[in-house]
């Protein structure tokens, strides 16, 4: 059975932790109705993408 040999320091074990952690996600404005859309994403408040009406909405 594996045992370590000495204590893992509060250090070290919070350096291997570091990546364990939420990020907010990206937000940019819509070009038309300047609402808070996810890039490379239609509006779904106005349907437009990129200047243009892409969806029925």
């Amino acid at each position: 059975m594996a045992v370590p040999k000495k204590r893992t320091s509060k250090t070290r074990k919070r350096k291997r932790r570091t990546h364990k952690k939420l990020s907010a996600p990206t937000l940019v404005e819509c070009s038309n109705c300047h609402e808070k859309i996810l890039p490379h994403h239609v509006c779904p408040e106005c349907g437009h993408y990129k200047g243009k009406k892409v969806s029925g909405n």
